[in-house]
């Protein structure tokens, strides 16, 4: 592995001298860079730019970010968005590329070569994917099966279907809407609350079932067969959003929408829970802390410009969030704007009704209630606000305003606004089946990457796993699934929701506190950037030394107070769909849901601490025993000395010079041979090394 020797502890970095690397990336003696031979690469660099792209842009980007944008003040969330993604996002997405490709280990790997005590944030890593995998193949599940049933027309969420026992429209479709019915009670069939499980949902578990199916055959042959799936999956969402941009820019409203969008309010800047939300939606728009990110460098060459793909792929990724925010609000102003006139339609039939039967009244609107086309509802709005308290109750006003402020996110813009618009649409089921196979491709360029956080770092660590990436692979996706039937059962969406707002948010921001210091504290930003240099060729900018020491480092411990201080003050809740007023209502977690959220976050960060006291102890001992032997006062100096330097190999007691024979020196790290090259050691060697030395 080309890999630099980690520090095991404080006293082994002051002894280091501060801030020094000890060591570089090596080169062979015709100073070329070498390679792992059996490690895989990309075959080509677009490919790598893809990967990264599929896994960062991700559902999120449609549905969460065009819904914090406009709830958050507009066009000033974005300059706060791209204020915090510059000195935040963007140091901490070079960081776990540099140290991936550098290190050439997937997180686990990663995080224990900088300090045995730090592995721990490896394992949560992997704990936090698998959470993530888990819910998210629920999510292209329900894609699949909405995509399923677009080829039909009508579309099946068009109209209301017909109670048979009574010969009427069903009470539950009625009260709500068509979209609503057909997302809760055909897709879901949901339950009143969590607390009421219900059975399996067969068609559902057979969408799960197809899901992890694709996974897994994507990622059967890793990133070989992933890579050419990622061609596709990456690139065909960016050509449905541009499809349906030009679409949408055609539809009465879509110009409102994009007003809505953009209006700025500068006043959120002094609301900390606006902070919060940016923070966190840069953090998760990145995938920072997943161990992806890593994974996916290290396959890199070492010379390649992480520093160039951080700043590209995170541009990419704001641009996605753009480009779905126009999108989003271009068809939320068309839908807005058909509700206000089929409102505005309704008030002027009754209108029309009650003038035609009652004597003349002074406040009877000035123009022609016969023919609601020839009405604006600025002309409607303007009469409805000099006369709404003398009107009857049934009159209400059509703010298009009202309807634009009822922001919608998640899943209910999905399966619920999207549908209801898509409907409307010449040609419904074939913007439906677009829609739904471009969510297809965004869930599934996010799982590949969430799957190669997990089984790159197993594989890596692990030598038997990684024999079999075969068995594997395939054994972790039929483990997702058979755990995956959780949200399968009626009361399975309460779950996912469960999962997406606390299984992996606190987890993460925890992994990527201990990440920053592990870098910027226990290894040294100017041994990182030592490191980084040898690997471009130039050093980057002295900010990012102050970047990642204090601003990143801050920022996530802010985050993790305000996102511990809100679940613990607020009190974690979720929206249930009651059947009977076919309405959503928010209750409140019963006690044993809590304590699964407990049990999730603790799961996920355990092995962090668990994992610097394992190290510690296990040092304690090594030091014990040394010193009962006596040979502990060379402990530093046998570490890390030339391989052929004869004279400092024979002052170390019981240790002879190594001949060619003997192979290279039994030390996992690129140890200076002369001045200038560095030698390949193995693995094997380095563990047979721990063993007599103790470390």
């Amino acid at each position: 592995m080309t890999e630099k020797p980690s520090l095991d502890s404080i006293e082994d970095r002051a002894w280091l001298g501060e801030g020094q690397s000890e060591t570089q990336l090596t080169t062979d003696p015709d100073g070329v860079e070498t390679n792992d031979g059996d490690r895989p690469a990309w075959d080509s660099k677009m490919q790598y730019v893809l990967a990264q792209v599929g896994f960062s842009v991700g559902l999120g980007n449609v549905w969460r970010f065009p819904y914090l944008c406009h709830q958050n003040g507009g066009g000033a969330f974005m300059l706060l968005y791209v204020f915090l993604l510059l000195i935040v996002g963007v140091p901490l997405f070079f960081m776990e590329l540099a140290a991936g490709q550098s290190i050439r280990q997937g997180s686990i790997g990663v995080w224990k070569h900088i300090s045995p005590k730090l592995s721990g944030i490896g394992y949560s890593s992997c704990i936090v994917c698998f959470y993530v995998a888990l819910y998210y193949n629920v999510i292209i599940a329900w894609s699949l099966f909405y995509m399923g049933n677009s080829f039909q027309y009508p579309l099946p969420w068009q109209q209301c279907p017909i109670d048979v026992t009574t010969n009427g429209t069903v009470k539950e479709c009625a009260s709500s809407s068509p979209t609503s019915y057909f997302w809760f009670r055909k897709a879901l069939d949901i339950t009143n609350s969590i607390e009421e499980s219900g059975e399996f949902n067969p068609i559902m578990t057979g969408c799960l079932l197809a899901a992890w199916t694709v996974v897994s055959l994507a990622m059967i042959k890793g990133i070989k067969s992933s890579a050419k799936v990622m061609y596709f999956s990456s690139v065909f969402p960016y050509v449905v959003l541009f499809i349906f941009l030009i679409r949408g820019l055609m539809l009465d409203g879509a110009m409102e929408g994009i007003t809505y969008m953009f209006y700025p309010k500068l006043e959120i800047w002094g609301n900390v829970q606006v902070w919060r939300q940016a923070a966190t939606q840069v953090f998760f728009a990145l995938g920072l802390g997943y161990g992806s990110v890593i994974a996916y460098s290290s396959y890199n060459p070492v010379n390649n410009n992480c520093h160039r793909d951080a700043l590209m792929v995170s541009g990419i990724n704001f641009m996605t969030s753009v480009l779905a925010s126009l999108v989003v609000f271009v068809v939320l102003g068309f839908r807005a704007k058909n509700i206000a006139l089929r409102c505005l339609s309704e008030n002027l039939g009754l209108l029309s009704l009650m003038t035609s039967h009652g004597p003349n009244q002074h406040w009877w609107p000035w123009f022609n209630m016969t023919d609601p086309s020839s009405v604006s509802i600025a002309e409607y709005r303007q009469w409805y606000s000099h006369y709404s308290s003398m009107v009857d109750s049934n009159i209400t006003d059509c703010s298009l305003e009202e309807e634009m402020n009822k922001g919608v996110e998640g899943t209910g813009l999905a399966f619920i606004a999207f549908t209801e618009v898509m409907a409307l649409f010449p040609g419904s089921p074939f913007w439906s089946t677009l829609f739904f196979l471009m969510l297809l491709n965004l869930g599934l360029s996010t799982m590949f990457g969430t799957m190669q956080g997990i089984l790159t770092p197993l594989m890596d660590n692990f030598s038997l796993l990684g024999r079999h990436r075969t068995v594997l692979t395939v054994s972790s996706c039929a483990l997702g699934f058979l755990i995956g039937l959780l949200f399968t059962q009626r009361s399975g969406n309460y779950f996912v929701t469960m999962f997406d707002d606390y299984s992996a948010t606190l987890p993460l921001v925890i992994v990527v506190i201990f990440e920053t210091i592990s870098v910027a504290w226990v290894y040294g930003t100017d041994r990182f950037l030592d490191d980084i240099e040898v690997m471009l060729k130039w050093r980057p900018p002295v900010v990012y030394k102050y970047l990642w020491k204090y601003v990143c480092l801050l920022a996530m411990v802010v985050l993790l107070a305000a996102s511990l201080l809100r679940m613990v003050f607020k009190g974690p809740t979720y929206t249930a769909w009651n059947q009977n007023t076919a309405s959503e209502m928010t209750l409140e977690y019963p006690g044993w849901a809590l304590g699964m959220i407990v049990m999730l976050i603790v799961f996920a960060s355990l092995p962090v601490p668990i994992g610097y006291i394992h190290s510690t102890l296990k040092n304690r001992g090594v030091r014990n025993s040394r010193s009962e032997e006596g040979g502990g006062q060379e402990l530093h100096r046998e570490l890390y000395t030339k391989c052929n330097s004869a004279d400092q190999l024979d002052s170390i007691p019981h240790h002879r010079v190594p001949s060619e024979e003997d192979g290279p020196c039994p030390r996992t790290a690129f140890l200076p041979l002369g001045n200038e090259h560095y030698r390949l050691l193995s693995q094997q060697e380095e563990e047979d090394e721990e063993q007599d030395t103790g470390v």
